[in-house]
């Protein structure tokens, strides 16, 4: 309905009383006057008329007349031809297309924009093809495009520069404070001040920097304060922390920053800060990391490293922990990523996992067998964070056996081979586990008589000792061969 209303609102109501019968020349006069550029078009999309508004959009689109005899489609750029279609489609049908933005190319290489709308005018084969000039539109586009790329730019250095000042703020080995020049209320203050004035962060933050300071010494620090302000010169002076009756050099200066005056503060001292001992234990605990013999990485909830140290990165093969930072878990550790799947859902649930046995792939193909303890690190978040200890026993293995590894005597000592070897193998050494065994007892039962131990294993006297030799129970088989024989 309200289509219907809009559609009737934009028509004359009584054209032939108000234009009369409007002439040919006179129509066209009006059109031209009416848009910038209009087409005549036939049915098949040629241009039979063209005329223009615009003596420098004339010269840009068809300075030397190439629109006549031309196809509307032609004239345009190629991704936009399909809008001159459906134009002339929608006139066809609804004797009023919708405007549709419609582009040109043009010699100076920049593509002209025109807004379009075809109108049937009654005549059978023929389409008036109104346009307006976009390029001031596209003008200032592009203008708001270029304000805020370059508004992203500046942004961008602040952000940086605040970045810069952050780290700056944050490492720097002298204590460092903003305070607000008017109520001496300290806004900001790095690390190396807490330490100087024994402090914590929530303690020493909205409060007077004037409570800080010996009673007998703040008289002096807010007269110094007080000149600054007035001077906006820097100027220095003694400090005496009134916690730990700490003596430093306290600097200032002023500036301005959103219509406020506040103070830099630089504090120096030259005695020893002795450390808060959760620091200490903070510090031990990080070089324990760093250069423990045994490997230690800590991942995220889905097995990505975040930490490693200086051991796992020599059994990994990696020069580097911005190596492994980022990667899975897995792709050094495990074999298909099964053992540490295994490992993942135990620590998920709150389990730590103990001395478990696999396997650790080194970047160039070095294989080592490992033992893997891991544990949940909860700090907070929504998701734990887990920590790993790998310890290398190639060497413990190599002392309890020789290089060429035995076959399990037992089912205990069989099911220590788990998460160690394949399952195909596993499955080959329970085989050859359980033949030994059989044919073990076949002998302790005929008095080492291996014809009778074959007849009672339906095995042939020739297949028992080719199974003797292959178990290393064939010591006298040579013997024995031809008396059974």
């Amino acid at each position: 309905m309200l289509r219907r209303i809009f559609t009737l609102s934009r028509d004359f109501k009584s054209p032939k009383d108000s234009l009369g019968d409007l002439g040919a020349k006179s129509a066209a006069k009006l059109i031209a006057a009416a848009t910038d550029v209009a087409v005549v078009v036939d049915g098949q999309g040629v241009i039979r008329d063209v005329a223009f508004n615009k003596e420098d959009l004339s010269l840009e689109l068809d300075a030397h007349g190439r629109w006549l005899g031309s196809k509307f489609s032609e004239v345009v750029t190629p991704e936009t031809r399909f809008k001159v279609d459906e134009l002339l489609q929608d006139a066809a049908s609804r004797k009023l297309s919708p405007w549709r933005q419609v582009n040109h190319p043009s010699p100076s290489g920049e593509d002209i924009p025109v807004l379009y709308s075809a109108v049937d005018i009654g005549r059978k084969d023929r389409f008036v093809v109104l346009g307006r000039d976009l390029r001031s539109l596209a003008a200032m586009q592009r203008r708001l495009i270029s304000a805020q790329q370059s508004m992203e730019r500046d942004y961008a250095r602040l952000r940086h520069a605040e970045t810069r000042y952050r780290l700056l703020f944050q490492v720097s080995s002298e204590g460092v404070m903003i305070v607000d020049a008017t109520t001496y209320q300290i806004s900001e203050a790095n690390p190396a001040s807490l330490a100087l004035f024994d402090e914590s962060a929530p303690r020493i933050l909205k409060s007077s920097l004037l409570d800080h300071a010996d009673r007998e010494n703040a008289l002096n620090i807010s007269h110094l304060l007080a000149d600054v302000r007035a001077t906006g010169r820097d100027r220095s002076g003694r400090f005496r922390i009134a916690k730990n009756g700490r003596d430093c050099t306290l600097s200032a200066s002023l500036f301005r920053q959103e219509n406020a005056s506040l103070f830099l503060l630089r504090f120096s001292s030259e005695q020893p800060i002795v450390e808060n001992s959760s620091l200490i234990a903070t510090s031990t605990l990080m070089r324990h990391f760093e250069e423990a013999p045994d490997g230690m990485a800590i991942t995220q909830n889905d097995g990505r490293v975040l930490r490693a140290n200086r051991a796992f990165l020599d059994m990994t093969q990696m020069s580097s922990e911005e190596q492994a930072r980022g990667e899975p878990l897995d792709r050094w550790i495990g074999r298909a990523g099964v053992d540490l799947s295994i490992a993942f859902a135990n620590l998920r649930q709150g389990s730590p996992v103990k001395l478990f046995a696999t396997v650790l792939h080194g970047e160039y193909g070095g294989l080592t067998e490992i033992e893997m303890s891991a544990v949940s690190l909860q700090d907070g978040g929504d998701k734990p964070n887990f920590g790993f200890t790998i310890r290398n026993i190639d060497t413990r293995l190599s002392v309890s056996g020789s290089g060429e590894r035995e076959l399990p005597r037992s089912i205990a000592e069989l099911t220590k081979l788990i998460g160690r070897v394949p399952l195909r193998d596993l499955v080959r050494e329970t085989t050859d586990v359980i033949e030994k065994l059989s044919i073990e007892a076949a002998l302790e039962l005929t008095g080492n008589n291996r014809a009778s131990a074959a007849d009672m294993l339906g095995l042939s006297r020739q297949s028992l000792y080719v199974k003797l030799r292959r178990f290393g129970l064939a010591e006298h088989a040579s013997d024995d061969e031809g008396d059974d024989e």
